[in-house]
């Protein structure tokens, strides 16, 4: 350096700055510039490291190049997960007016880059594929005058469109684990004043490396956490799968009862009015219910098969009807014995035909009210019909009845058999119920051992509620009015529903839909259900979408009512 007012500081490689009357505005100048461009990187920073929708952070990552370096076109792709293509993922041209690719809703059709050849040799002739395995930036003037390197598809695409490649800057994306994730590619930079095309400055190549490198590590976390978002689904949905799976009966009432919470879930947001105006799931509260409805069976795991599938009173391991049926015939071989007994005795001490012919007729009455009682049981096994005060004292006469098993002396019935038999409704008793009822506190334990995330963490609460009750009785915790929340009043709805029209239960036949919502709305009177979610449910018809998806086509009985009645 020397005192000359003349002479040049160089403050660094490559920058000189005149010492003279206009340097200090220029220096300021510069500053203020330099200043505003890292705001602007810190800016990019910060916007890519706060978006969590893949598609929207692929589009931001091409815009932000692109804007960086004033490039007309840009192209975003991604190795996938193959690690050996390079996918089109999005396809921005502002001259074409063309947008592909991330929420644009436009799909990308063209092939994918092929990152080694059919002998398994490196492509180093399609620049993008050079860059990603060359790991080097790539910056040309003009592709019609590169050599090196394959334009055949760019060529055609211009031959196509009348458009014009010209410079083009291709960057690696390279995350913090040192693996290329992507290429970056630029095209046509313009010039802000004259909008003129000109080579890529190298003064914004480091800020678009910049961006390239934090873009890759924020696609990074981005894909980790949408693949450990997969991992979490694929973990439940083998759960839920594993639980029907248990079962052929129920096979499928989890895929069911998902897709019907999330279309009443559908049918709330889409209201304008009435008492769900102001209520709206978003994405996360979505995800949230959607996850509960796939759960929410996740404690019938512990729940005993026999229990589960009771299609019957008598079920167990097996249907104990079939050994009801088989000591009946025993006792009436019995019958039979005794009768031939009788009549050689009365033979032997010689006795009248008309004295034997009324033994005959006595045993045959006794063999026929056996058969009658054995047909009675058998009737009372079933769930179809209820159990009346008679039915009952009837079944404890014929178990009070005993017969002779070698010397040991025996009741047609034993006291567990009568216990089953006498279930006045469906096929579970008192002690089969509380186990099923148990598969909610399972839930509820299971569920809340998981660290689900915050936007998550209800998910053990709406799971664990689908049986509750508005009026308080439901179980396992008895929750019943406001406290009851409306996710977990969607879920019942949607359990309830599935189950009454479900057409692969083996104790009833498949139900028509309008028994089904009939019942359905005695279950809103005795306010088991909330009226306004079946209001909902039923007044935006969602219901009917739901059985021309799941039900038979003779479940489906309302449509043609309302068609008949509009006719006439």
């Amino acid at each position: 350096m020397t005192d000359d007012p003349q002479d040049a500081t160089e403050v660094g490689p490559g920058q000189v700055y005149p010492q003279q009357a206009g340097g200090v505005e220029d220096l300021h100048g510069q500053v203020a510039r330099l200043t505003e461009h890292l705001r602007h990187l810190t800016d990019i920073g910060l916007a890519l490291s706060g978006e969590q929708n893949r598609d929207r952070l692929l589009e931001m990552i091409v815009s932000l190049a692109r804007s960086i370096t004033h490039a007309d076109a840009g192209t975003l792709y991604i190795v996938d997960d193959s690690g050996a293509k390079l996918e089109f993922v999005v396809l921005q041209n502002d001259t074409m007016n063309v947008r592909l690719g991330g929420t644009s809703g436009n799909v990308i059709t063209l092939p994918p880059v092929n990152l080694y050849g059919e002998a398994g040799q490196e492509n180093h002739a399609n620049v993008s594929s050079h860059v990603a395995l060359a790991r080097e930036v790539v910056n040309i003037e003009d592709v019609y005058c590169a050599e090196g390197y394959d334009f055949t598809g760019t060529r055609r695409y211009d031959a196509a469109t009348g458009y014009r490649s010209q410079s083009m800057l291709v960057i690696p994306m390279e995350n913090h684990e040192h693996e290329i994730i992507g290429v970056l590619q630029l095209l046509n930079a313009k010039n802000p004043a004259s909008g003129e095309v000109t080579a890529f400055s190298p003064v914004g190549l480091a800020a678009v490396q910049s961006l390239a490198s934090q873009a890759a590590v924020a696609l990074t976390n981005t894909q980790l956490i949408n693949g450990l978002k997969a991992l979490l689904y694929s973990f439940m949905q083998s759960i839920a799968a594993a639980i029907d799976a248990k079962s052929p009966y129920t096979r499928g009432h989890i895929d069911r009862v998902v897709d019907l919470t999330m279309r009443i879930a559908e049918a709330v947001n889409a209201q304008t009015d009435g008492p769900y105006k102001d209520v709206h799931f978003g994405e996360n509260e979505l995800e949230e219910l959607k996850l509960a409805a796939w759960m929410h069976d996740v404690g019938k795991i512990t729940t005993p098969v026999h229990v589960v599938d009771k299609s019957t009173k008598l079920e167990a391991i097996v249907d104990r009807i079939e050994m009801v049926a088989t000591r009946f015939k025993l006792i009436g071989k019995a019958l039979q014995a005794e009768l031939l007994e009788k009549l050689l005795e009365l033979a032997g001490t010689g006795a009248s035909r008309q004295e034997m012919v009324g033994v005959t007729e006595e045993m045959e009455r006794r063999r026929l009210e056996l058969e009658d009682d054995l047909a009675f049981v058998v009737s009372c096994n079933k769930p179809g019909e209820f159990m009346s005060d008679e039915r009952i004292e009837r079944v404890k006469a014929i178990a009070a009845r005993t017969y002779m098993d070698g010397e040991e002396q025996k009741p047609w019935l034993s006291e567990d058999e009568v216990k089953n038999l006498c279930i006045r409704k469906g096929t579970l008793t008192d002690a089969e119920r509380k186990i099923i009822e148990d598969h909610t506190v399972v839930t509820i334990d299971m569920l809340s051992r998981l660290p689900f995330p915050k936007r998550l963490s209800r998910v053990p609460e709406f799971a664990g509620a689908h049986h509750e009750k508005l009026d308080g009785t439901g179980y396992p915790n008895h929750i019943g009015g406001d406290a009851l929340s409306l996710q977990a009043r969607i879920l019942a709805v949607a359990d309830v529903f599935e189950a009454l029209t479900a057409k692969d239960r083996p104790y009833k036949e498949p139900m028509k839909l309008s028994q089904a919502m009939k019942i359905m709305g005695f279950m809103v009177k005795d306010k088991h259900v909330d009226p306004e979610v079946f209001g909902l449910f039923n007044s935006a018809e969602v219901y009917k979408d739901y059985a021309l998806t799941h039900l038979s086509p003779a479940q489906i009985d309302i449509g043609a009512e309302q068609e008949q009645q509009a006719k006439a």
